[in-house]
């Protein structure tokens, strides 16, 4: 039991690199669709180049899209809208009209001639003229209503309103019968009022010309408004069953192909409509394996699935053996690999949105910001590899979006530029829009027949890709990395822990931007982050902010502290700028990587100038020489290695008595050697070809920075 402990905790790592793997393809397979897939590629307007293919069974060419959009359409033009007859709000309104009327009626004979409510019969008996015309004006103006009740009122609503403006016709449902109504059929409240008002004048007008001003002033008084109530209401219920029920109608099989027929032989061009019949015989056939043989199916995807993240695993034990040995960087890729798998999955599953518009290329955007472009470009390879077992038109999808991962790749150089990241974005809708066409007439063998709207999509895909800015915050945070916009923003010497080394340590800030210069070229030259080095270089040592003057850089008033310490204390002092440092960006939140400069630049090497002045002093005391080396660790990077270069030749330049190609040269070789045989690059991948050419950047710089003048005239 306890060597198998042991055995756990000597293999941790590797163990949780390997459990991380096999995670990420469980999910995968969790999540991928359980279908079988088509054993057949091919293209519409290319040649057939597999065996002639045979009917397997019986099957029906199910029509195309287009085609039942068109369908669709054309039922949808003839369709109309249902409104229920309320005939419940008719007789509601005439009884009610009629006392209102016989109210007012009272009102206006009481008022005109002076006749008290138990006189009313009398008076009616001595003027029936009079009764008779009101008679007659209930009468009309009651049919008026019964005509606009009886086609109908409808009630107002946005369905209403497009309805009336388009002037569509209406089905008009009375007891439980539906019967087609034209646009002049049926009335707006408005309209009805009107067609009232101006039937009411005309019979006034007709009827009344002899009469006294008083009696037409009443009749045109009665207030119709009060009695236009809609008694035609939109049902949408009913309206959205009959149109579901005519679109279900709609066949979506346009012919049969028999068992055994023909469909295509080798080497002849797939038409469209051969395209289709094949179209319809790979739905078919995998409509099929759905509901059979998911075990096999499942089985064939664990093979193919781990298949590829067992590449991408030896891909990384080879090249990016540091990624692997680092569970946070691992876990950073996979994570990336999934993501994007799972989202292609969720879009094509339930179809929200069209597929062109997964951004793939970010990806290979953020892996190329944080590691290198050969890195980027396989994990996206391997990304498309698992996406294209259930896109749609595996073929265009991976040649498509494996171009557009090499233009995204090449095209962003400085992410820290925004108008680098932008102009990417363009190039990528370009590109994508470029190769569509290319496919789309190929296929199509006409321009008319390419559908628009996706490039559309494409456009909305590039959007996407700008997305990428927020996303490198999000994983720099979560993940532990370092991206080029931040080493911008942490190089700009206007910083204010870089501000206060300017202020309280002046000489070691020019010493900083000096060493900044050397690295970073010797970096070009040999090939690494540049800017990573720069910026290291910068902060590799804010620890000296603690005690400015314990280092010759910042001595300017001929006074050194040393001479009152002895020399391990001396020692000491120098040592713990590399101490304080850390502790100094750590408390001021600089990232790991930055850090890792100011530990690093001296190594494990020692303090030579009070190690050697206390043996010459001391010759025959035994020395501790741990006290006078400083803590380390050695460089594990080719930047921090480079740092450490620069960092020393350019502090022994300083002292250089005499000045000239023959003492620099003499100097970078003596300093590098020393550090050489004392293995302070054994952790780094750095060669003898990467210091030979490193020497030669700093001597070529030193000479640059020591030339000599011109002597001008006083």
């Amino acid at each position: 039991m306890e060597k198998i402990v042991e055995i756990l905790k000597r293999n941790y790592n590797s163990i949780s690199v390997i459990s991380l793997f096999l995670i990420t393809g469980l999910l995968i397979l969790y999540f991928l669709p359980r279908e079988g897939k088509f054993r057949y590629e091919y293209q519409r307007g290319r040649p057939w180049m597999h065996e002639t293919l045979i009917a397997p069974f019986n099957f029906p060419i199910y029509k195309t899209e287009a085609e039942l959009s068109a369908e669709r359409d054309s039922i949808l033009t003839d369709f109309h809208h249902y409104f229920q007859y309320d005939s419940l709000v008719h007789d509601y309104i005439i009884s009610t009209y009629h006392r209102y009327l016989e109210s007012r009626w009272k009102e206006f004979i009481s008022d005109r001639f002076d006749v008290e409510e138990d006189q009313f019969e009398r008076f009616f008996k001595d003027n029936p003229g009079l009764n008779s015309l009101i008679d007659d004006f209930i009468s009309y103006s009651t049919s008026l209503l019964d005509y606009v009740y009886e086609r109908g009122i409808i009630a107002p609503g946005e369905t209403a309103d497009r309805i009336v403006t388009s002037r569509e016709s209406i089905i008009i449902v009375k007891d439980n019968i539906g019967e087609r109504t034209p646009p002049d059929g049926f009335y707006r409240q408005r309209s009805a009022y009107e067609y009232i008002k101006e039937n009411v004048e005309k019979w006034i007008s007709a009827e009344l010309s002899n009469m006294p001003s008083n009696m037409p002033e009443f009749l045109r008084s009665i207030e119709f408004s009060d009695y236009i109530v809609p008694n035609l209401h939109y049902d949408q219920a009913m309206t959205d069953r009959v149109r579901q029920s005519l679109l279900d109608e709609i066949s979506l099989a346009r012919g049969m192909v028999q068992s055994g027929e023909r469909i295509v032989s080798k080497g002849d061009l797939i038409t469209n409509e051969v395209f289709q019949i094949l179209e319809s015989l790979r739905r078919e056939y995998e409509s099929r394996l759905r509901g059979a043989n998911l075990n096999l199916i499942l089985l064939g995807q664990v093979i193919l699935v781990f298949s590829l993240l067992i590449i991408l695993y030896f891909f990384l034990y080879h090249f990016r053996h540091e990624i692997l040995i680092n569970i946070r960087k691992t876990l950073f890729i996979l994570f990336l690999l999934f993501l994007m798998v799972f989202v292609s999955i969720m879009i094509i599953r339930f179809s929200m949105i069209n597929f062109y518009i997964v951004p793939f290329a970010i990806v290979p955007i953020i892996i190329r910001t944080f590691y290198d472009e050969r890195l980027a470009l396989f994990v996206h390879t391997i990304i498309l590899l698992l996406v294209g077992f259930f896109a749609p038109n595996s073929f265009e999808f991976v040649f498509l979006n494996f171009v557009i991962g090499i233009v995204a790749i090449f095209s962003l150089t400085n992410i820290y530029r925004r108008s680098k990241l932008f102009l990417t974005a363009v190039i990528i809708i370009f590109s994508y829009s470029l190769l569509y066409f290319g496919i789309a007439i190929i296929q199509e063998r006409s321009i008319a027949s390419i559908d628009l709207i996706n490039f559309a999509w494409f456009g909305g895909n590039g959007l996407l890709v700008l997305t990428t800015y927020p996303l490198l915050y999000i994983f720099e945070k979560t993940f532990g990395f370092i991206s080029d916009a931040t080493l911008m923003e942490l190089s700009d010497t206007n910083q204010p822990l870089l501000r206060k080394l300017a202020e309280e340590a002046p000489g070691t800030f020019q010493h900083s931007i000096q060493v900044a210069n050397l690295a970073e070229a010797a970096v070009y030259e040999i090939g690494g982050n540049p800017l990573l080095v720069r910026t290291g270089a910068l902060y590799h040592d804010i620890g000296k902010m603690t005690n400015p003057f314990y280092f010759v850089e910042n001595q300017t008033s001929g006074y050194n502290p040393h001479d009152s310490l002895e020399f391990e204390e001396s020692a000491q002092m120098i040592i713990s700028h590399v101490t304080k440092g850390v502790e100094m960006g750590k408390k001021n939140n600089l990232p790991q990587q930055i850090i890792d400069f100011i530990r690093t630049h001296h190594g494990t090497t020692r303090v030579q100038y009070f190690y050697k002045s206390y043996l010459r002093k001391y010759p025959n005391d035994e020395v501790d020489a741990a006290r006078y080396t400083y803590p380390g660790p050695k460089p594990f990077s080719r930047e921090t290695a480079v740092l450490m270069m620069a960092d020393s030749v350019e502090a022994a330049s300083r002292s250089l008595k005499e000045i000239n190609a023959d003492s620099i040269n003499s100097l970078v070789e003596s300093i590098i050697d020393y550090q050489v045989i004392e293995e302070q690059f054994s952790n780094t991948e750095i060669t003898f070809r990467d210091i030979s050419r490193i020497k030669e950047v700093y001597k070529k710089k030193l000479r640059n920075i020591y030339h000599a003048r011109v002597e001008y005239p006083e």
